[in-house]
């Protein structure tokens, strides 16, 4: 089987991941050609060396004196981008030695252009909908076209325009190994206001206790408004760190706080803590109740700081061991492999033309 993967032009597959669509992308290659399958990738520029991916890029974007008079030309960036992803459908759609395309993309144009290629396309719906895919998935009706959803959360947003299955993102329970706990909370993910990093604070000093944050600040006017101020004794901020540094710091937590203020499509550090064995706190947004139960982590009403704060003494007291099983179990990469295997042999009578 030859599987060919698309993923975001904007960032690289590589670590520390920029999100969970590249976090997904880049253990899917891994994973399949573990298990014998021929994989290209197509990926953003500073991928990983090891993947052996071809860049999306134009050839290059050569725009006229002529075009670049037209007042409303959209940003030359985002021509690009559009014209990366033309190029490679174009050159998709002239192959006939692929069996299966799927596009990590959240690019219109994979889903619009489907129909053209020769091998069909899954396209798995990393985000609740956009305005630049939703219509395309809605108008592209293309019968060899499938779609897989990274929640059941993700599902029900996509469902007005997308039947889609679902299948649960992994993580890599080897590279995320256990770890002997500690006194200390654990936050991790983008320092935004999506993320609310300056809540997890909150919530460890209701709870008593000191808290490490780690990840890229993504928003420094939020940071240095909401989260610098919060910092003390009892809250510390460690920096960007690799997945190295983030294991070891989540593996030696009592838990780990997930505090969105959106609803977040799956729940990636949520799954990461459980394959550490750390028990986890979280908000009850979008697909992370469907990462925890109750013998792994607490889910509390959104927003609801007292209520995660009076819920980090019961999540401590949870089985590090039982978490742990829980992760390898659900959480895996390995089983996330094994299901979009499933997924493209569903899909080996689609091959040709529509």
């Amino acid at each position: 089987m030859h599987v060919v993967l698309i993923a975001a032009a904007r960032f690289p597959l590589a670590e520390p991941f920029a999100g969970g669509l590249e976090s997904l992308t880049w253990h899917l290659c891994r994973g399949l050609r573990a298990r014998g399958v021929a994989v290209t990738v197509f990926a953003g520029h500073g991928s990983d060396p090891a993947l052996g991916a071809r860049e999306l890029t134009t050839r290059p974007l050569a725009l006229s004196s002529a075009a670049r008079q037209d007042v409303s030309m959209a940003p030359e960036a985002w021509l690009a981008e559009h014209h990366a992803y033309l190029q490679l459908m174009l050159e998709l759609q002239a192959r006939d030695d692929v069996d299966v395309i799927h596009n990590n993309s959240l690019h219109h144009l994979p889903v619009a252009m489907a129909g053209a290629a020769t091998a069909p396309m899954v396209t798995t719906l990393h985000t609740p909908p956009t305005p630049w895919l939703e219509p395309a998935v809605s108008i592209a009706d293309d019968p060899r076209s499938r779609y897989v959803a990274v929640s059941q959360h993700t599902r029900r947003a996509w469902s007005h325009v997308a039947d889609a299955e679902v299948v649960l993102n992994g993580v890599d329970v080897e590279r995320w190994s256990e770890g002997p706990g500690g006194d200390a909370l654990a936050w991790v993910g983008r320092l935004v206001p999506e993320k609310a990093p300056h809540l997890a604070i909150d919530i460890a000093r209701a709870a008593g206790r000191r808290v490490r944050l780690a990840g890229p600040v993504g928003d420094r006017e939020y940071v240095e408004t909401m989260v610098l101020p919060r910092l003390g004794p009892d809250a510390e901020y460690v920096g960007h760190l690799d997945t190295s540094g983030l294991r070891s710091l989540v593996g030696h937590s009592a838990a780990t706080l997930v505090t969105p203020v959106w609803d977040e499509p799956y729940g990636l550090v949520a799954a990461e803590s459980l394959a550490c064995g750390t028990p986890v706190v979280a908000f009850d947004r979008g697909g992370l109740p469907e990462v925890l139960t109750e013998q792994v982590g607490r889910v509390v009403a959104a927003d609801d700081v007292a209520a995660a704060g009076a819920a980090v003494d019961e999540a401590v007291r949870l089985s590090r061991a039982s978490c742990r099983r829980h992760a390898v179990r659900t959480c895996s990469v390995e089983r996330m492999v094994e299901e979009y295997l499933r997924v493209y042999g569903s899909m080996s009578t689609l091959r040709g033309a529509a």
